[in-house]
């Protein structure tokens, strides 16, 4: 009996193992084999082992990207579940109009990173953005400056859109979070003497571990791999100070490196992967 329900089970794994095999196996493992070659995309691969990799690593440009990359992940991930458990606190109380104030919070999730782009592109824009105008009829022109024409500036307001559009996905998953801790937790605890800071410190937090390990892990990929922000805000500007790493792998791609650009793309999936295994075994642990 132990065996034929054995063999029924693996059956049924079949389907998935073919999916995953598919989609990702063969194409990991087509791209780390074009990532040993050069090759333009359309002409015969060359194999050049790790010439690929040594031209990444020498490149001064491509270590400028894995320092936009990862300033960007460490303003933008801890900010996106700070804000996001903040939205969350405030939300899980009784007040009137909760659920529309929940709706707007969570509404710049929807729309397209592009598009949200775009709109803040306009918004900033000195001389004949919005904001400018707006400023300019309050007799406060002269303090608005080029936001997106300096490093500092630039990668400063590409993380605070990302926050403020992503803040309420990470609000959701912690408010589900909060809404499945029993009631009769805090009431025990207040009669043990915790209340406020402590029955957040040591009720609260602790029993949000799966919540926060999921908003973590999702908000350092998602950082650590944004695109559509910042080609549509900043493009990578001024020059290449605010590019990051999908951007040079597009960028590379599209200028007939193709094989660079896998490697690349090599390079970038460990340096997605080695966080979010930390991250992991830190919150499960902490668990």
């Amino acid at each position: 009996m132990k065996k034929k329900t054995w063999g029924i089970h693996t059956f049924m794994a079949i389907p998935a193992f073919l999916l995953f095999a598919v989609f990702f196996l063969y194409p990991l493992g087509r791209g780390l084999q074009m990532s040993l070659t050069n090759w333009d995309g359309i002409g015969k691969a060359e194999f050049i082992g790790l010439g690929n990799f040594r031209s990444f690593f020498t490149d001064k440009r491509a270590m400028g990207d894995i320092r936009n990359t990862l300033l960007f992940a460490l303003g933008s991930a801890p900010l996106l579940n700070i804000v996001g458990l903040g939205y969350a606190l405030l939300m899980n109380g009784r007040f009137r109009g909760k659920s529309l104030a929940r709706m707007f919070i969570y509404m710049p999730a929807i729309i397209s990173p592009l598009i949200m782009g775009y709109i803040w592109y306009l918004l900033l824009q000195p001389v004949r953005g919005f904001l400018f105008h707006l400023l300019d009829k309050m007799g406060k022109g002269a303090w608005f400056g080029n936001w997106l024409g300096s490093f500092g500036s630039a990668m400063l307001v590409l993380i605070l859109v990302n926050v403020w559009q992503y803040a309420g996905m990470t609000m959701v998953i912690y408010l589900a979070g909060l809404q499945s801790i029993p009631t009769e937790l805090y009431e025990a605890g207040k009669m043990d003497g915790a209340s406020g800071i402590s029955a957040f410190r040591y009720i609260t937090i602790p029993l949000l571990g799966p919540s926060i390990r999921i908003n973590v892990i999702t908000n350092i990929i998602g950082s650590l791999s944004v695109f559509d922000i910042v080609m549509s805000l900043t493009g990578g500007g001024p020059g290449y100070q605010t590019e990051t790493l999908s951007i040079y792998i597009m960028r590379m791609c599209y200028g007939s490196k193709t094989g660079y650009s896998t490697a690349v793309a090599v390079i970038m999936f460990f340096i997605i992967l080695i966080p979010v295994l930390a991250a992991l075994r830190l919150t499960r642990e902490k668990e």
